[in-house]
């Protein structure tokens, strides 16, 4: 299927692999069908794009990249609205943003998506350790910068 961008035009998207969140994202309820697309062949980073809105996409990225110990408890409610067979048959995922020329993510609000079902639901967690502007690549940029220098 054909679906429309303002960051990278028409784009053809396998429509059986397209995301379907059970209650929306927070903020965009109304927008439930979304599209992982894949910018560079090794990505750490993907765009969630929304298939009803050519302007409404997130950057993405598995939060485990950048913060190994990452866990986000899912509830059984959660495993049931996804459709999970277990735990593993799901992948969790964080939205990006840069906030003062560093990478962050949202920590406290992870999507969990069905592997098999494609269900997926951005969850709302409590945990004091993380936060919603998690730096990611502070520590990375700085790497990256000295191995150039």
């Amino acid at each position: 299927m054909l679906i429309e961008t303002t960051r990278f035009g028409q784009l053809e998207v396998d429509d059986t692999k397209l995301i379907m969140f059970v209650e929306g994202l927070l903020g965009f309820p109304e927008h439930r069908r979304f599209a992982l697309i894949q910018t560079s062949p090794d990505p750490v980073f993907f765009w969630l794009q929304s298939v009803e809105n050519p302007a409404l996409a997130f950057v993405v990225c598995d939060p485990l990249a950048f913060v190994p110990d990452y866990t986000a408890p899912i509830r059984a409610d959660d495993v049931k609205a996804l459709e999970l067979q277990d735990l593993s048959d799901c992948q969790v995922l964080t939205i990006v943003n840069k906030v003062d020329g560093c990478l962050t993510a949202n920590l406290l609000g992870p999507i969990v998506v069905g592997a098999h079902s494609l269900l997926a639901k951005q969850l709302v967690l409590s945990d004091k350790r993380y936060g919603t502007r998690q730096p990611l690549a502070q520590r990375d940029m700085a790497m990256a910068r000295s191995r150039t220098a």
